[in-house]
């Protein structure tokens, strides 16, 4: 059997599957046509790669390819709290729990074009430094920063796609990264900067060294344009007011280097960043990411990978019969409880609904 048959219908078990997802359950589930042995062999080789993933989008990429497609980077942890501690399983620090989390973080690259959105890259955070602190305990660092994954990340994609602007929440807004995107890269950005960021209101203010932050530039519901110190060219920016879902009022403060864009459209625009959440959070519940007792790193990543390839069948899935992927996923489920309850039915001698 090829990796690739291999690979498909793995991929096709971490949809299916609602518990830990192990090479043993797998061939008992193909009925020990595969053995356990080849898919170790298959997440052991290396043969499941960011540039395998790449591979398999690059055809659907084309489809939807359209010159106002976004490419939306964001990362993300996984905890994995019972898992060994090795490069890729550390301690990182998750901001939407607001302190560190034992787990993998990857960052993602994702290419949204009509109504799909593609992972068209990931990379792995290696705490792979070792490295003593000031009291002299022993600690990890990685020897790659985020900021340098972001552009590899970006640099990967407009190389190879049709795209307008990259989207990014706040973590990513740094001036190097503004730089790349526009003067390496010949594209516009829409991210998220806080609200300590301090702008220059004309050239001549920023000459003169005269700053404010950007809560006095920018009124609500208004775009202005702006300097900021460490950029050669002007930035937009916007001041967008919303209530969260428990009807709490926000402030999200956005920049943008396209300096065209009303108020409308820089929020619009960047309400599609929501998408990379959509995925983070299809992969983490439909396509086990989390659900893999692997212990070794290339299994683990092999096995990351591997669910983010079965993320790709589901959005496929998702255009081709117009349901989400937790209603394609809640489908399997109740067929697979259907199955189990009339198996129970034969097993205790009853009569099968």
């Amino acid at each position: 059997m090829t990796k690739d048959i291999l690979l498909d219908l793995y991929t096709d078990y971490l949809i299916s599957s609602c518990g830990l997802a192990t090479a043993t359950s797998m061939s008992a589930v193909l009925d020990n046509q595969v053995s356990h042995d080849s898919v170790t062999r298959l997440l052991s080789s290396g043969y499941i790669s960011s540039r395998r993933l790449w591979s398999e989008v690059r055809p659907m990429c084309e489809e939807i390819e359209q010159d106002d497609a976004v490419l939306i980077i964001d990362d993300s942890v996984e905890a994995k709290p019972y898992t060994d501690c090795n490069d890729l399983i550390q301690w990182h620090f998750d901001h939407t729990e607001g302190r560190s989390v034992k787990g993998v973080n990857f960052i993602s690259a994702i290419y949204h074009s009509w109504e799909m959105s593609l992972p068209v890259g990931v990379s792995f955070i290696k705490k792979d430094t070792v490295y003593k602190d000031k009291t002299g305990k022993e600690k990890r660092k990685s020897g790659t920063s985020k900021h340098e994954y972001f552009r590899e990340l970006i640099n990967h994609s407009h190389q190879r796609l049709s795209l307008r602007y990259v989207l990014s929440d706040s973590w990513f807004a740094c001036a190097d990264n503004m730089k790349f995107v526009v003067e390496t890269c010949g594209r516009d950005f829409i991210m998220a900067i806080k609200e300590n960021r301090k702008v220059a209101v004309s050239k001549e203010d920023k000459a003169l060294g005269k700053y404010i932050s950007i809560k006095e530039a920018v009124s609500e519901g208004c775009v202005r344009p702006v300097y900021v110190e460490q950029l050669d060219f002007p930035i937009l920016i916007a001041k967008q007011v919303f209530k969260n879902g428990d009807g709490v009022a926000g402030t999200l403060y956005l920049a943008s280097s396209d300096l065209n864009l009303s108020y409308e459209q820089i929020t619009t625009i960047y309400q599609k960043r929501w998408k990379v959440e959509e995925y983070h959070k299809s992969i983490k519940s439909n396509t086990s990411f989390p659900q893999s007792p692997t212990k070794r790193v290339m299994t683990q990543q092999s096995h990351f990978i591997a669910s983010i390839l079965a993320y790709v069948k589901l959005e496929r899935l998702k255009i081709k019969k117009s349901k989400n992927h937790f209603a394609l996923k809640s489908l399997m489920v109740i067929n697979a409880t259907k199955a189990a309850w009339i198996t129970l039915q034969h097993l205790d001698g009853k009569r099968a609904a």
